[in-house]
This record gives C-alpha cells, sequence and structure tokens, in this order.
C-alpha cells in the first residue's frame, strides 16, 4: 500500500512557537504520520509546496489526560516534524489574511 503525500502530512502545526521558528530559522511545523520516515516526510513536503527541505527533525508528542466532567481519558499520541527550509523559500498558510 503506497501513501501519498497528503496521508503523511496531516496538518500544519499553528502556535506562537512555530510561528517564531518560521520567522527565525526558516523552519515549518506539521503534525505527520506517526509511521512516517524523515525522507518521506522531507519527499512529501518538496512535492506538495514545491520548496527544498534541508533537514527533519521529529518527534512523538504523547497524549495528555483529559477530563469532561466526571469522565477522564486520555487524547491520542501523536508525532510532530520540524521541517527547515532552504534560504529564500518559504511556506505561507494564511496568504490572504
Amino acid at each position: 500500500m503506497s501513501r501519498t503525500a497528503y496521508d503523511i502530512l496531516r496538518r500544519p502545526v499553528i502556535t506562537e512557537k512555530a510561528t517564531l521558528m518560521r520567522e527565525v530559522e526558516n523552519s515549518v511545523v506539521f503534525e505527520v504520520d506517526p509511521r512516517a520516515t524523515k525522507t518521506e516526510i522531507k519527499q512529501a513536503v518538496e512535492k506538495v509546496f514545491s520548496v527544498k527541505v534541508l533537514g527533519v527533525r521529529t518527534v512523538h508528542v504523547r497524549g495528555k489526560n483529559a477530563r469532561v466532567g466526571r469522565f477522564s481519558g486520555r487524547k491520542r499520541n501523536w508525532k510532530k516534524a520540524y521541517v527547515t527550509l532552504n534560504e529564500g523559500d518559504q511556506i505561507e498558510f494564511f496568504e490572504g489574511v
């Protein structure tokens, strides 16, 4: 079974830290498929956004304990990828804002 680039890249992570990293280090943060390798992530970003990727760092994020009323549970675990782009390349998620 072959995965597409859109199966590997799930969504961009838009936080204060991710926004600062985009401005200072020219890095973008994505939630990715937990089974994806760094090479697959690099190829997916280059294909979807037409940019040159210099490096990929990945982190497994543990799900937090969650509580709704008297019911407690756990949020899911997920994988985060920090993708460093080539100088001059940029990915904009909110062009018209």
